[in-house]
């Protein structure tokens, strides 16, 4: 066999095992489910205390509307504290400073915390406000997030009769589902991670991840774990993992659920796309070796690695689509492999399938879904591939938030553009290859190879599409 049929050999197989897991995870999902029990606070119950942490870098849109929506929690003021991390260089630090004053005039323990640096960013944030927080528990909320008031009172209890327990994570919602076809694919990705993923996980003991807000974490488990660390893109799923390891537990708690704006504009995504690909690959670097010396079973190991390991999907579905026209060239019989990918495919399809089989959708309306997922993700392979390449090359990188512009319903005009962001100079690399899939797929039509032409039709417009969203007019999407 030739050396690049070997490497042919290996893209296809490995983006089968991620496919399988995906199978997998959706089958257990569906035959084993068992709905969460509600849990309330007794009559009798002390009510913990807890610290809320409002992390912020100029945002100046929705930090005083987040303020807000944290003054009207459902929780006894004396167990409750709040934290406004404020890291903020613009106008955001006036806004925070006056929604803070009027709060606290209603008798709320509320403080506006500014650093002299950024060291960290987020999580140096966390970090630093940790060492002032009261409660004995701290809930995370991003500036976007809009928790509603029961929030504390429907999670907080599930605390109450185990004390290995670290972290409750609840669900995502989604503010601007509706917004365009972008918020919709982007609404039926998160949602197929909380519904299948992460309710799975959860109920089968495998390690989860803490999503980085809308999550309560016991504060001595934080301390256990060796604190907020900043070494990763995604000091959420470090820490998650370090407390696991630790022996600690994280449950998903479904029917709590916190809304959120999804971006509205391409690089937007694109940019917390990257975040979270290299962020993962950085915590794999970093934690596989220790996974796989502690003594948790070997089913979790293997799960856990291809939690941490799953951006790896991009550059392999890359990989495999520059690969195609050589091993085609050579009249490979490999080219047969790729009915093995087709049929492990499915498992990731199914997974969103059952996701919005669970939200109400119609069949027709799974279907058109399915497929604008589809080509979202084939169309950002190239920009989460270089973070993963990034994060194997140990390249450092700052954290660069998401813009978020307060946006709900289906509004989707951004009226003022100070964190609008300059198009992606990489659209130039996707339309390449948009146009060499279309090319390599008129190839593959004249050679008759059937079994290759959906995948590049997809490839194809997949690329056109994620190219074409960069001469969007960002003000408008």
């Amino acid at each position: 066999m030739r050396f690049i049929e070997v490497l042919y050999a290996i893209s296809i197989s490995l983006l089968a095992i991620y496919g399988y897991n995906s199978l997998y995870l959706a089958w257990l999902r569906v035959k084993r489910h068992k709905a969460t029990p509600v849990k309330n606070f007794a009559k009798d119950d002390a009510y913990p205390y807890v610290t809320v942490q409002l992390p912020l870098f100029n945002e100046r849109y929705v930090a005083e509307r987040l303020i807000k929506t944290i003054g009207n929690l459902k929780y006894p003021r004396h167990r409750l504290h709040i934290q406004v991390l404020d890291d903020s260089t613009d106008e955001t630090i006036k806004i925070v400073a006056q929604a803070v004053e009027n709060e606290r005039l209603k008798g709320l323990d509320i403080e506006h915390i500014q650093r002299l640096d950024r060291i960290g960013y987020k999580g140096g944030a966390l970090e630093f406000g940790l060492a002032s927080a009261k409660g004995d528990f701290l809930a995370i909320f991003d500036a976007d997030f809009l928790p509603p008031p029961e929030f504390l009172e429907a999670i907080m209890p599930y605390y109450l009769d185990n004390p290995k327990v670290g972290c409750l994570q609840a669900r995502w919602g989604h503010t601007n589902r509706e917004a365009s076809w972008l918020t919709r694919a982007q609404a039926n990705g998160i949602d197929g991670h909380f519904i299948v993923e992460q309710e799975v996980r959860s109920a089968n003991n495998f390690f989860l991840n803490f999503n980085g807000t809308a999550g309560v974490w016991r504060k001595s488990c934080i301390a256990d774990a060796g604190g907020w660390n900043h070494d990763t893109l995604t000091e959420d799923l470090d820490l998650s993992y370090r407390a696991q390891l630790k022996g600690w537990k994280i449950k998903y708690i479904p029917h709590v659920i916190a809304p959120a704006e999804l971006p509205v504009h391409i690089n937007a995504l694109k940019r917390q796309q990257f975040r979270w690909a290299k962020g993962s690959i950085q915590t794999a670097k970093k934690l596989l070796i220790d996974l796989w010396r502690s003594k948790n079973p070997t089913s979790k190991k293997i799960e856990s690695t291809i939690h941490l390991t799953h951006y790896a999907v991009h550059p392999l579905m890359l990989f495999n689509l520059l690969i195609t026209l050589p091993i085609i060239s050579i009249r490979s019989t490999l080219v047969w492999l790729v009915p093995i990918f087709i049929f492990a495919a499915i498992g990731p399809m199914l997974m969103y399938w059952v996701a919005m089989k669970e939200e109400g959708e119609t069949v027709w309306s799974r279907f058109y879904n399915l497929s604008m997922l589809l080509l979202l993700g084939m169309g950002l392979s190239l920009n989460n591939s270089l973070a993963v390449f990034e994060a194997l090359l140990g390249k450092e990188s700052a954290f660069l938030r998401t813009p978020k512009f307060n946006l709900q319903g289906k509004n989707i005009s951004i009226k003022i553009s100070e964190y609008v962001l300059p198009r992606d100079p990489f659209v130039w690399a996707e339309i390449f290859l948009a146009l060499y899939t279309i090319g390599l797929l008129i190839y593959v039509l004249t050679l008759g190879v059937w079994s290759l032409v959906i995948w590049l039709i997809l490839y194809a417009s997949g690329y056109s599409y994620i190219a074409g969203l960069n001469f969007r007019n960002p003000h408008t999407v």
